[in-house]
């Protein structure tokens, strides 16, 4: 969890005494307990073009993970599959530790244009510059260069577009958003990896092709969703020492963000540990070796999307119409945790594809309503909102990074010779996912 700092708001002269509003028992309890109402409804356009935006960026950055990458490392160091998690390591390292600071700056622009448009035009701009960069590279290490540049940039324009969503959407909309936005990055890789087999002879295509759709879509949202100009807004002087403080803040001021940014901890820590060896695990379960299941898990991987897409769309909405986001955490940490049971007690493939789907289920439910949840506890939305979104994601990142590492450790535990204790790995994820949503229970301001 975050640590303490002793980061303080700057002291600003006191403004002079306005009279206060009127404000009765009854309007101040739905303000409480309705945090964001009071910003109005965004339009269908703001919701569309944001979700084939969020759509186009997956397309453009997530594709070289799924298949683009492995080609090029493939065709530079044959024989050296581990330099693609080298790679994408590096990636996922450097935008873990530049997020908060990306944030930082996006939240201190000043222009006709707005906060986050500059940092979406610039991130895209930089991400295209790194496709064509990873494209033509001549070694593993220039390579690795232009895959953290396009995370860079990619991830500039995700972050944005989210904190977006914190800026501009109402408590009311923040489920369905979530789940609509849930449902496009899941599907994008997809649609990334079938485009991309048509190319896989030609480096550069393979590599450009998503990356135009992920600048067509991502140009829509800029050229015609409004943001206002934000050059009369305040501005603070902004000390090294300040935005090193920025990283870290104290959990006892914001303790609804504290329990939230724990919850989605626990669950990414538990979904890495439940996926990082699934063939491995499918294998032995099924008596095969690896390279036998690949097309098992290929095709589930295709109906999972379809469930993790039921799991999204219908928390996201329900969560929006009945005004509930906490039910609807614990219902998928629930869910998943039931999937990863069935999973780590099971022999036979029936067992093992329903217990897979019904994570996907539960992963579907628990994302869309937890990136709600988060703006509605986002703090100082008006002012940090970009720092407070990177230093959520580690929350995500950590795991990601260590997970692989603790699963590795638990998979000798109990066990001699070549075995491993894959059951026991399922039901520490298992667990993990569980407690991720029971922890969400911890939070007051939010139903």
């Amino acid at each position: 969890m975050p640590t303490p700092s002793n980061d303080e708001p700057l002291v600003t002269p006191r403004p002079a005494a306005v009279p206060m509003p009127v404000v009765d028992a009854t309007t101040l309890e739905e303000l409480a307990e309705h945090p964001g109402a009071d910003l109005p409804k965004v339009g269908a356009r703001y919701i569309w073009f944001m979700v084939l935006a969020q759509f186009g960026v997956f397309m453009a950055f997530i594709t070289p993970i799924a298949i683009s990458l492995a080609i090029r490392v493939q065709g530079l160091a044959p024989g050296h599959a581990e330099y693609l998690g080298y790679i994408t390591g590096a990636g996922a390292l450097f935008v873990m530790l530049s997020s908060p600071f990306m944030g930082v700056w996006s939240d201190r622009t000043r222009t006709r244009i707005g906060r986050r448009r500059p940092f979406m035009i610039g991130g895209m701009v930089v991400g295209v510059i790194s496709l064509v960069w990873m494209a033509v590279a001549p070694s593993v290490l220039l390579l690795g260069v232009g895959w953290v540049l396009a995370q860079w940039g990619w991830g500039t324009v995700l972050s944005n577009l989210q904190i977006s969503t914190a800026d501009r959407l109402p408590e009311s909309q923040r489920g369905k958003v979530g789940g609509l936005t849930g449902f496009a990055t899941q599907i994008a890789p997809v649609f990334g990896v079938v485009i991309a087999q048509f190319f896989t002879s030609d480096a550069l295509l393979l590599f450009l092709v998503p990356g135009a759709v992920g600048v067509v879509l991502v140009t829509l949202f800029v050229t015609l969703v409004h943001e206002d100009d934000s050059r009369g807004l305040p501005k603070d002087q902004l000390t090294l020492g300040r935005l090193l403080r920025k990283y870290v803040y104290k959990p006892s001021r914001f303790p609804d963000f504290s329990w939230n940014w724990l919850g989605r901890f626990l669950f990414y820590f538990g979904l890495t540990l439940n996926t990082t060896f699934t063939a491995f695990f499918f294998a032995e379960r099924l008596g095969v070796t690896v390279d036998k299941v690949a097309g098992v898990i290929a095709a589930l991987g295709g109906i999972g999307v379809l469930a993790t897409t039921v799991g999204a769309i219908g928390g996201g909405f329900l969560s929006d119409r009945l005004r509930r986001r906490r039910v609807f955490l614990v219902l998928g940490g629930a869910v998943m945790a039931a999937g990863m049971t069935t999973m780590a007690l099971s022999t036979s493939l029936p067992l093992l594809v329903t217990g897979s789907l019904v994570v996907s289920v539960g992963i579907g439910l628990f994302a869309a309503v937890d990136q709600a949840l988060l703006l509605d506890v986002l703090p100082e939305k008006d002012t940090d909102a970009g720092r407070f979104m990177g230093i959520t994601g580690f929350a995500t990142s950590i795991p990601q990074s260590v997970a692989p590492l603790v699963a590795s450790a638990i998979l000798l535990i109990g066990v001699t010779g070549g075995q491993k204790n894959y059951t026991l790995l399922f039901l520490v994820a298992a667990a993990l996912v569980l407690l991720g949503g029971l922890v969400i229970l911890r939070i007051r301001s939010v139903r």
